[in-house]
């Protein structure tokens, strides 16, 4: 978890405020340009930047992990893909009004989204979960825009100085914004007492969570979602937001809701659904995250020579 920044050296807090000053500035010259071109431009700057901050390196090593069948140019290819997703969506983050447009177009679809309208209808509280794939805050516009009573979970980054910026550039999509973390979590609890709807991104190194198989590699990863779902009686239902081919637009796909029998069971079906997705949009999930930590050099069981 980030410390608090009465906690950090003086060198820490020099980095990060540096860092903060770069990143405030390259998004703040960027709003100059019109949405349509700095959507794009923000893509191709990270593609030009990954190579140097070292972004390319963790999507190399996470790939070789988890799929080492993956030839040398299609590796070459998801590390420019990665990085201009992550781009985009962090432009798209600080839009404001033409992303939130985008949003609202977005088609939504899938076997959960009867679900999710019969336990809205009826009060009943829903968890939904996502992952850093696509743009998953195209998912969580979407749902407001549609009316729907949203709540999500957050995790405070470690930058402290950038952190302020990022909490008010998500919150604009929508409130209330739960930080991870006992505050946090008390006033989410009783947002779904209430029968309203949380989203959480579940598919970060979570301690104190359990290892369970994703891309069939041990992934620590957090129960927690499903234990909320299981104890306020909440329909617990996986969404994305993903990216259309034209890099600009989404759908939305509420997946089949997840019915409730022990925490890990249900997390896994979660982990299960993410990966899925991913298979399918490679270049769309944000592999240079420390998904799996610690990382060994063992042999993948379903590749090995």
């Amino acid at each position: 978890m980030p410390v608090a920044q009465s906690e950090l050296t003086f060198s820490q807090r020099a980095k990060y405020f540096a860092s903060n000053v770069v990143l405030r500035g390259l998004i703040g010259t960027l709003k100059l340009i019109p949405y349509r071109w700095r959507v794009p431009a923000m893509g191709w700057t990270l593609r030009k930047l990954a190579p140097i901050v070292g972004f390319h390196k963790r999507v190399r090593r996470n790939l070789q992990y988890t799929r080492p069948d993956l030839s040398s140019q299609e590796v070459d290819r998801l590390c420019h893909e990665v990085a201009d997703n992550v781009g985009r969506t962090l432009a798209e983050l600080y839009a404001g009004a033409p992303f939130w447009a985008r949003a609202k177009a977005a088609d939504i679809s899938g076997p959960g989204l009867a679900a999710l309208e019969t336990a809205s209808a009826e009060g009943r509280p829903v968890v939904l979960v996502t992952g850093h794939f696509g743009n998953y805050d195209a998912a969580r516009s979407k749902l407001v825009q549609m009316g729907f009573n949203m709540g999500s979970l957050y995790r405070r980054m470690a930058n402290p100085y950038f952190n302020d910026h990022y909490v008010k550039a998500i919150s604009a999509t929508g409130k209330p914004m739960f930080e991870q973390g006992k505050r946090g979590m008390v006033e989410m609890v009783r947002h779904l007492k209430a029968g309203g709807n949380i989203a959480i991104v579940a598919d970060m190194h979570a301690m104190g969570g359990q290892y369970l198989p994703f891309f069939g590699r041990p992934a620590l990863t957090s129960t927690v979602p499903a234990e909320l779902a299981l104890k306020y009686k909440a329909a617990f239902i996986p969404i994305y937001g993903i990216r259309r081919e034209n890099g600009m637009d989404f759908d939305v796909v509420v997946a089949e809701e997840i019915a409730h029998s022990d925490p890990i069971t249900m997390t896994q079906a979660v982990c299960d659904d993410l990966e899925r997705r991913i298979r399918d949009h490679m270049g769309q999930w944000f592999w240079l995250h420390r998904r799996w930590k610690p990382m060994h050099d063992t042999p993948h069981p379903d590749y090995q020579d």
